[in-house]
């Protein structure tokens, strides 16, 4: 009896088929996170680059002052119509904007608190020392729910206690005199 089981465990360790279904079930689960984390950072990257976007051209609109000066909702306007594919951008596009001390070197807060605080940029109509050329710094903090929240690359962002992520685009400009 022992020597038909230790023939039959022999034959069996020498036995190659199935071997191709064990690699399979080995390597598999490997190769499908690595694309499920490729199709979220690929969606982070996409919403990042689309408000970095937007941001920019809201900022061209406010740094040129063509005529108007736009206040908090209309930026935030403008951002959003130019952040293409960001869902729901004006219900969770969060904005701030600041005058900034040149010679100070001072920045926006390192943490973003992702709440509207809104200051007014208008542009320079007539020359006043001190406010011409003023530089502004402005912060857009966009809040997002990851694909997979509690798997792969979901896990691994920070989210807040609705279980959403931000994300975080700064930058600053120059109020340009007309």
């Amino acid at each position: 009896m022992i020597r038909r089981l230790k023939t039959a465990l022999l034959r069996l360790g020498y036995e190659e088929s199935g071997s191709a279904s064990v690699e399979f079930v080995i390597i598999f689960p490997i190769y499908l996170s690595f694309i499920l984390m490729s199709i979220e950072l690929g969606f982070v990257t996409m919403r990042h680059t689309l408000l970095e976007r937007g941001l920019d051209i809201a900022v061209r609109e406010v740094r040129l002052g063509t005529g108007t000066a736009p206040q908090h909702d209309a930026i935030k306007d403008i951002v959003c119509d130019n952040a293409v594919m960001v869902l729901n951008c004006k219900d969770k596009l969060r904005l701030e904007m600041r005058p900034a001390d040149i010679f100070a070197l001072q920045s926006l807060d390192t943490t973003a608190d992702c709440t509207d605080k809104a200051e007014p940029a208008k542009p320079v109509r007539t020359f006043t020392p001190g406010v011409a050329n003023q530089l502004m710094l402005m912060r857009a903090c966009y809040k997002y729910e990851p694909f997979f929240p509690d798997e792969f690359l979901g896990s691994a962002l920070e989210k807040d206690g609705s279980g959403e992520a931000s994300i975080i685009s700064m930058t600053a400009f120059v109020q340009e005199p007309n």
